[in-house]
């Protein structure tokens, strides 16, 4: 079992920022990436970033290229999403996730957090 723990969300104005952090505890060893994903009402959940564990490389949806930036911290056993530049079409409930492959699709990620409301006030 894995356990994710996401924190930091929150309501911030048009064009301000925002920082979430995932940690994850219990049988990680197994982890190939972390993913964040987002659900805002009436829609489906969609990939936002991801981040191999490993080896560090990153993928981003377009909708957030050059806003949002995915790290890890390997000791911490957490990941983080610094989210800048924040527009009207990013509320929504976060989520991280965890998958022992590499991908976009939600039905890769077999552990799931409980989720953090970003809201963006214009």
């Amino acid at each position: 079992q894995v356990q994710l723990v996401e924190s930091g969300g929150g309501l911030v104005q048009t064009g301000g920022s925002l920082r979430l952090s995932c940690a994850a505890s219990g049988r990680t060893f197994s982890t190939y990436a972390r993913g964040w994903f987002r659900q805002a009402p009436g829609k489906e959940r969609e990939f936002v970033a991801a981040i191999a564990w490993r080896g560090g490389s990153t993928r981003y949806a377009d909708s957030v290229k050059g806003r949002f930036t995915i790290s890890r911290d390997n000791a911490k056993n957490t990941v983080y999403l610094q989210m800048n530049s924040l527009e009207p079409e990013d509320p929504a409930i976060y989520y991280c996730a965890r998958s022992g492959n590499w991908g976009t699709e939600p039905t890769l990620y077999d552990y799931w957090g409980q989720g953090t409301q970003v809201t963006v006030s214009s």
